[in-house]
C-alpha cells in the first residue's frame, strides 16, 4: 500500500470511477437509486484538479483504490479549519483498513499545513461512514446541512477532530 498525492500522470477518469462505485455502494438505500444509476462516467474526474485542493490517492500493487480531498474550509464560519471533502475507496477495498490510513494521511497533511482542527460533513443515513469517523476520533456536533441529491432532501452532520494528539 502507498499514500501520495495525486500527479498528473494519474487518470482522472480512473478516480472518478472510485467515486462513482463508491457511492453506488455506500448511498444505497440513501441516495435514490435512480440517481446513483444515472451518475455518468467521469462524473468527479475535472474536480480532482480543483484550486486549493489537495487529492492524495493509496494504491495497491500500482493501482489506485481510494481517494481523499481536502482543502481549507470552504465554509467562511469554520475559516482557521481544516475540512476533508471526501474520502473514497473502491468498494472491494472497504472494512479492510485502507480507509483509516487514508484518513490519517490526510488528517496529518492538514496538520502540516497548520490546521491543529479538522472537520468533515457526513450524511446523516450513513451510519457506516459515521462509525467510522467515530472510531477515528471524530466527535459529532450540531451543525448540519440539507442537501437534495436526486429529489430526495438528506442531511448532512458535521463531524469534528481535534487532532493536538496525532
Amino acid at each position: 500500500m502507498e499514500i501520495r498525492y495525486v500527479t498528473p500522470e494519474d487518470d482522472r477518469m480512473e478516480i472518478s470511477k472510485i467515486y462513482e462505485k463508491s457511492w453506488r455502494h455506500a448511498y444505497k438505500g440513501i441516495i435514490p437509486r435512480s440517481y446513483l444509476d444515472s451518475i455518468p462516467e467521469g462524473r468527479w474526474a475535472s474536480q480532482i484538479d480543483t484550486p486549493d485542493w489537495n487529492t492524495l490517492v493509496v494504491t495497491e500493487n500500482e493501482k489506485i483504490i481510494g481517494t481523499s480531498s481536502f482543502c481549507k474550509s470552504r465554509f467562511e464560519q469554520f475559516c482557521n479549519w481544516g475540512e476533508i471533502i471526501s474520502i473514497y475507496l473502491l468498494p472491494e477495498y472497504m472494512g479492510k483498513g485502507y480507509g483509516k490510513v487514508l484518513l490519517t494521511s490526510a488528517v496529518l497533511e492538514l496538520k502540516k499545513q497548520g490546521y491543529e482542527d479538522v472537520f468533515l460533513w457526513v450524511l446523516a443515513e450513513n451510519r457506516r461512514a459515521r462509525h467510522f469517523y467515530e472510531e477515528f476520533g471524530f466527535l459529532i456536533t450540531d451543525d448540519t446541512l440539507t442537501d437534495n441529491i436526486g429529489g430526495k432532501d438528506l442531511q448532512e452532520i458535521r463531524y469534528i477532530y481535534k487532532q493536538r494528539s496525532v
